[in-house]
């Protein structure tokens, strides 16, 4: 009998999904990932935002997570993948839990990219801890607000909130500069926002007629002087087509589509699905094909891999969005879901099943229409029934080179089993051995394959194809990228 080189046994389920299947869980290091790069912190179908706040808290306070990882993981989602409110949190568990390491002032620095970020951080920490605020936390923020310009700070001095920018300098005590001391004597001049631009227009005006010609002057000006940050464009596409005159409509889809301003804006790809959804039908041509473009832009660093792949997208209820069954909300995983498989499937040779209860090939997809054309009409097909991971397995007709599964993971409509028998069963059938890739797209922590066979991923930015372009020779592509970041 062999005592010490023993038989490797295959891995079993070790745990149950939020809706009661079982599943496999994932590593601390995953889990934290994905939440991370998945989280609003905003209630989901089966999670609420309180419950998600405290999964991240004990992976820090319990030590499951390396602190200096969790650190990294934190510039990372939020400098690469635009997450804001969900880095806050990350930031104040771990101003509570890491104490003496070298690395922590130098964190805070760098997990700020707005002067908001600094009070958001502090209301957290002050709700959850209250005081005294470690010194760690005090000079790292200190650094931060040292770094913004006049306008900046101008633009995010928050007068209207609990905890404004002039009450953050005085607990955190940053190094005088000409910045600073404007702020604190009260003589910023106001950031010229659009939201001030069209106040003051508004206020000038002393008749309809002249609010409408003050508000078109406003909206061109700043564009012409590149006021108006790609989100506020994005924001205010309505507002523009209403108010601006042509010229300026004009400038609005230039800028909407400038490849350096949607990468350096960290747009999330989904907000512009969400801008059609919401505003569309209301938009000029001109405005409708900007977005359309600006969508295709966004997801351009989709790799073409060889072979044939399947597309699998989870159209169950839970993926629909929100605690009410049914409502497919702009934040729904099924809009991010239909916006990502888009993308894969117009650039991969592949097919599309959509599974629920059952899995279903939709064959009149035609890949040279639009991303915003397939992903409405996935959209349009989900049904919103039961999660049976087993039905893709069962339905997939021929040998696929890689399988990317985009869902939330929640399977149990098939004995509540994972769908490992029924996988294997395809790989005999066909004599295939495809890569599986597993979008985890709402970071619930648990999986329906064991980690070590599939490539896992989380996050609804177009960094998130940056990562898979390596993850047939890097398994741990997307940890392996966060351990890279320098604090």
């Amino acid at each position: 009998m062999s005592r010490f080189n023993n038989k490797v046994r295959p891995a079993t389920p070790d745990t149950q999904n939020l809706a009661g299947g079982d599943a496999y869980a994932q590593d601390p290091k995953l889990q934290l990932v994905s939440i991370l790069l998945t989280s609003f912190v905003q209630d989901k179908f089966y999670r609420t935002a309180q419950d998600e706040m405290a999964i991240v808290a004990d992976l820090v306070r319990l030590h499951k997570v390396d602190p200096l990882f969790a650190a990294k993981a934190a510039v990372f989602a939020r400098n690469e993948f635009g997450m804001r409110s969900i880095t806050h949190v990350l930031a104040g568990d771990l101003a509570a839990n890491v104490k003496g390491e070298q690395w922590t002032k130098r964190f805070y620095e760098h997990v700020v990219r707005r002067p908001d970020d600094v009070t958001e951080i502090l209301s957290y920490y002050k709700k959850v801890y209250g005081k005294p605020l470690p010194n760690s936390l005090k000079k790292g923020l200190a650094l931060a607000l040292a770094g913004f310009s006049e306008y900046q700070l101008a633009k995010y001095q928050g007068k209207n909130k609990g905890l404004a920018l002039v009450d953050v300098v005085n607990l955190t005590h940053p190094k005088a500069n000409a910045a600073l001391t404007a702020l604190m004597t009260g003589t910023l001049k106001p950031a010229d926002t659009w939201e001030v631009a069209l106040t003051q227009a508004g206020q000038k005006a002393e008749t309809d007629a002249d609010k409408a010609e003050l508000k078109m002057e406003a909206w061109g000006r700043l564009l012409r002087e590149n006021k108006l940050g790609y989100m506020a464009i994005l924001r205010n596409l309505r507002n523009i087509s209403q108010q601006a005159d042509l010229e300026t409509m004009a400038l609005a889809a230039k800028r909407l589509t400038n490849v350096d301003a949607i990468k350096k804006s960290l747009v999330l790809p989904f907000r512009f699905v969400t801008a059609m959804d919401t505003v569309g039908a209301d938009l000029p041509r001109t405005l409708q094909v900007a977005l359309a473009e600006a969508l295709e832009i966004s997801l351009n660093n989709v790799p073409e891999l060889p072979g044939k792949s399947l597309v699998a997208i989870d159209v169950s209820g839970s993926m629909m969005g929100g605690w009410h069954w049914g409502e497919k909300s702009t934040q729904s995983p099924i809009s991010i879901a239909a916006t990502l498989g888009a993308a894969l499937y117009k650039k991969q040779d592949a097919d599309i099943i959509l599974f629920d209860g059952k899995a279903t090939y939709i064959k009149d997809v035609n890949p040279m229409d639009s991303m915003a054309t397939i992903s409405k009409y996935i959209k349009e097909k989900a049904r919103g029934g039961s999660t049976n991971f087993h039905s893709i397995f069962q339905m997939a007709n021929k040998a696929y080179d890689r399988i990317f599964i985009l869902s939330d993971m929640q399977g149990w409509d098939g004995g509540y089993k994972t769908p490992e028998r029924d996988y294997k069963e395809y790989c005999r059938r066909f004599s295939a051995t495809p890569y599986l890739y597993s979008f985890d797209l709402t970071g619930y922590s648990t999986t329906q394959f064991p980690q070590n066979k599939v490539f896992a991923l989380a996050g609804f930015s177009d960094k998130i194809f940056d990562i898979m372009d390596t993850l047939e020779q890097d398994r741990e592509a997307l940890v392996h990228a966060i351990e890279k970041i320098e604090i």
